[in-house]
């Protein structure tokens, strides 16, 4: 069954589809490995890890679409991917929609914001004419018909927390969209627990929640209550990776190298990473040589130093 339809036959399934955000393939692979029945790619992490910036309109189209083919292929459940403007107008927007589908995610959100956009939890966003921005989910569902109908189309509107915007307009912006063609509303940036209730309320088909920022968080339950399709986490991993490098590269600059033993020595006992070219593939690679290379091809681990990969091809 391919992605997409895999990815909309899980939400028919009702409930709220918690999706927690990747910013690379690795950080991919590891939701992969604990297992969640969907993946986003976050558009500030892209931006953070690719380029070293923060998500204020730097990262390119071909950029962006080239990380979702990466995490797509690293991973085997559905991706939705951060698709930030649509890179232009209706017109550029139908082929930003065609690239996404080609990198193998399952669906993509387009926000509403001008050119260049900026995180929806930063201040200073401004909205394009609603009428500009439903020719673009227009061509976006254009677009998809063509070449896969069970792509997921996000529409996201950043009027709540705009220049000027409010959730009165944000609410009626996002019913326009979903009438325009998108299959889920994502109104960015509630503020509160009643905004967020307004929200799944008032707007007209399923809707996403962007746990993160300035917007509560909620359990599973309080969301699934609250109505709420998809709840994404888009940081929750960035942060750590964040935190957890920087602390570790400030012990490496104090300590040098024991405090590089100490954490290897930790590392080695994870349960499931410790096997650090296990988790990396070299396994799968020994079983690929085994199956099209032949038994003769797997003379050359013999007295060869090094990490020895499994037979059966299973970290």
């Amino acid at each position: 069954m391919k992605k997409t339809t895999r990815l909309r036959e899980r939400l028919k399934q009702g409930g709220t589809l918690f999706v927690p955000g990747c910013y690379n393939a690795l950080s991919a692979r590891i939701l992969d490995r604990v297992g969640f029945d969907a993946i986003y790619m976050t558009g500030y992490g892209t931006s953070l890890s690719l380029l070293g910036m923060p998500d204020c309109g730097l990262t390119t189209m071909t950029e962006m679409h080239m990380n979702a083919r990466y995490i797509a292929n690293a991973a085997e459940a559905p991706v939705i991917a951060d698709a930030d403007t649509g890179y232009g107008n209706a017109i550029n927007v139908i082929r930003t929609v065609r690239e996404y589908i080609q990198t193998g995610v399952a669906g993509i959100h387009i926000e509403d914001q001008v050119s260049p956009k900026r995180c929806g939890h930063v201040a200073g966003r401004q909205v394009i004419g609603i009428e500009e921005a439903c020719g673009k989910y227009r061509a976006a569902d254009y677009a998809r018909k063509e070449l896969d109908p069970d792509f997921l189309l996000i529409a996201r509107t950043d009027a709540r927390g705009a220049h000027g915007g409010t959730l009165d307009e944000a609410i009626s912006r996002a019913n326009a969209y979903l009438a325009a063609g998108a299959d889920m509303a994502f109104v960015e940036g509630p503020v509160d627990v009643g905004e967020v209730k307004r929200i799944c309320d008032e707007v007209k088909g399923p809707v996403l929640y962007n746990q993160t920022g300035v917007s509560p968080r909620f359990t599973q339950a309080e969301m699934e209550e609250l109505g709420i399709a998809v709840a994404i986490a888009p940081g929750a991993l960035l942060r750590s990776t964040i935190q957890h490098v920087y602390d570790l590269a400030v012990d490496l600059r104090d300590n040098g190298p024991d405090a590089e033993r100490r954490f290897i020595e930790q590392f080695q006992q994870h349960p499931v990473v410790g096997d650090f070219h296990g988790f990396a593939g070299f396994d799968q690679v020994m079983a690929w040589e085994r199956e099209f290379m032949g038994e003769d091809e797997l003379a050359k681990y013999a007295d060869s130093v090094g990490h020895q990969p499994k037979a059966d091809g299973k970290a």
